[in-house]
């Protein structure tokens, strides 16, 4: 038996949605496992694209882990697996690699085992192994989510928005996300709570209205780029060479270094203009036009 999952890129973080907004992209990672009956337990692993000469594949890979999870959750596993992973998505990109990494595994053990577990028991499993929805919501369901943590619960709200692109740049700089989040204060003022707040309303509404023109306000942020642009070099003449470039807003992508960029025209003359600031920072970049992916993580049975 052979099953094949499909899952999306996505930027978390984005603009004042902190902590609580997320969007699916069109770059996506495919995983494939494979079930053999056979009278000796074996699991092999191969790696493609990126990150394939550095992943691990023994028992430290990330999908490996996810789909033990699975596994061992519904107490019932294949004796012979071969996992195959195909990478589009940059590793330690800001665009969510690792959830696409956790929910491949996840849902294609499921898949393998005859689906015993609903979407939305894959998608708490997911968010403990995560930490936080972030980015697992938006590669699970597609679109922009919205994630509001409620005691011990999670309210995790889907929103469709129109089609459209944005141009993400990402700097060849290693800035851990341990680095990033040290970075942050422990209390904000309460007027940057404030500025935020009004914003991630207006961003949702800018969003699905297709409104660019409202971006430029609503893409603004107090709460964490403030902390974490100083310490990319470049990134703050990035930010600004996106919107002199044509940009309705640019922000940084989950915890950075990675710029996101929205627009309705002249994508590529952004990527020209973001590219070489960061080339005059001493870095390379690599840089993709992407759309918003409308629909999220998909199960196909080969």
């Amino acid at each position: 038996m052979k099953v094949q999952v499909t899952v999306p890129a996505t930027t978390a973080n984005l603009g004042p949605g902190f902590d609580c907004l997320g969007l699916a992209l069109g770059l996506t990672n495919t995983v494939t496992f494979t079930a053999v009956d056979a009278t000796t337990a074996t699991t092999s692993i191969t790696i493609t694209g990126e990150g394939a000469n550095h992943l691990p594949r023994d028992g430290s890979n990330l999908v490996l882990r996810a789909a033990e999870v699975v596994f061992d959750g519904v107490g019932e596993r294949p004796s012979t697996l071969h996992i195959h992973q195909h990478n589009n998505i940059p590793v330690g990109s800001g665009l969510g690699s690792s959830a696409a990494a956790v929910l491949g595994g996840m849902l294609a053990a499921n898949g393998l085992l005859g689906s015993p577990l609903s979407q939305e028991d894959v998608l708490h499993l997911a968010i403990d192994m995560e930490g936080h929805p972030d980015n697992v919501a938006p590669a699970l369901y597609g679109g922009l989510v919205l994630s509001v943590r409620s005691h011990d619960n999670w309210h995790i709200e889907a929103i469709a928005i129109p089609p459209l692109q944005v141009v993400y740049v990402l700097p060849d700089f290693d800035f851990p996300t341990a680095a990033a989040r040290a970075a942050l204060p422990t209390h904000v003022p309460l007027a940057d709570a404030v500025f935020n707040a009004g914003r991630v309303g207006l961003l949702v509404r800018a969003l699905t209205a297709g409104d660019f023109a409202a971006l430029a306000t609503a893409m603004q942020d107090r709460l964490h780029q403030p902390y974490r642009i100083p310490l990319v070099p470049g990134l703050a003449q990035a930010l600004q060479a996106a919107q002199a470039a044509g940009a309705a807003s640019a922000a940084i992508s989950g915890a950075g270094p990675s710029v996101v960029a929205f627009a309705a025209t002249g994508h590529e003359k952004i990527v020209t203009a973001v590219t070489a600031v960061f080339a005059e920072a001493g870095l390379h970049s690599r840089a993709w036009i992407l759309p918003v992916a409308q629909h999220g993580a998909e199960v196909c049975f080969v």
